[in-house]
């Protein structure tokens, strides 16, 4: 892995970042305002987008951005228009994900699509089809949300019933800002909240698990874990340019705007450092791993 610190100190102030969130609230605002005069066709992309952008800004949010005072990061981006994730867990989860030595590894890694052999051998039928079909890029896209939601709300059930302070807590915060969505949403806006899911929440969070889908893998050497996607101009900025995934790992406090450059300027050794896994856009992913497993399901090296 090409270790590298950031070349030029942040500002206590990322007015970037800060301009984008304000930016996307006021979209979301007009969009979901206007929502009655405009078509189907249009309000869905216009919603999916700005969900998913939404979340890539959370991310870089959890990364100290656009403010140094987690608690600032916090006040502004906890409502999350994916109606699913609690920020402040998210927070924690992804904070853990970057230990790149467990990078992937079932149990360990928050954000692993992996199971260990155990869990899968007592897993119902059912759910073995489950997973193997959100293994393709295309079943993570239509199933991934449901499911992704369905595992988060089973495990916050059992956390709060066990009297967990911490998911308390980050649920808490959670129904607040969803709370606040619904209002200005159902309330004010005047939209069928069946609506908000089918053109927002849902395919918005389709599209950031087309982001994820490729991002790691199971390999032996944790410098292997990480992938490169070389999107063009659309993709890259809808990512906050995250498709150079092995960059963000590499050096998680980059400003996002910092890391194409990072990536261009050192791009043979980063494929030299993470064995070469690269794609050289999504299109390439869909086109490898559409209909076909990425990877079995059951991790390789756990247990």
């Amino acid at each position: 892995m090409v270790r590298a610190a950031s070349a030029v100190s942040d500002p206590r102030v990322d007015f970037a970042t800060l301009g984008l969130i304000l930016l996307t609230y006021a979209t979301f605002g007009i969009a979901t305002w206007f929502h009655a005069a405009l078509p189907w066709w249009v309000l869905a992309p216009v919603g999916t987008i700005i969900v998913c952008f939404h979340g890539s800004l959370q991310h870089e949010a959890v990364h100290g951005y656009p403010f140094r005072a987690r608690w600032a990061n916090t006040a502004l981006m906890f409502p999350s228009l994916n109606l699913w994730m609690p920020y402040t867990l998210y927070r924690h989860t992804h904070l853990v994900h970057h230990r790149d030595e467990n990078l992937t590894l079932p149990g360990i890694d928050p954000e692993s699509f992996y199971v260990d052999p155990v869990r899968w051998r007592k897993m119902p039928r059912w759910q073995r089809r489950m997973m193997q079909a959100t293994n393709t890029l295309f079943g993570r896209l239509l199933l991934g949300p449901a499911v992704i939601a369905a595992v988060t709300f089973a495990q916050a059930i059992r956390n709060i019933a066990a009297g967990d302070k911490a998911s308390i807590r980050d649920w808490s915060l959670h129904a607040v800002g969803v709370i606040a969505i619904g209002i200005w949403v159902v309330g004010v806006c005047g939209m069928n909240p069946l609506l908000y899911i089918a053109c927002f929440a849902y395919p918005g969070t389709s599209l950031t698990l087309l982001r994820s889908f490729a991002e790691h893998r199971a390999a032996e050497d944790p410098a292997g874990r990480t992938a490169i996607v070389e999107a063009g101009w659309f993709f890259s900025m809808l990512y906050l340019f995250n498709s150079y995934h092995v960059v963000h790992h590499d050096d998680p406090s980059l400003a996002w705007y910092r890391r194409g450059r990072r990536f261009h300027e050192r791009r043979e050794a980063y494929l030299a450092g993470n064995g070469g896994y690269h794609f050289k856009s999504y299109r390439d992913v869909a086109r490898r791993y559409g209909l076909r497993h990425r990877e079995p399901v059951v991790h390789p090296f756990a247990g």
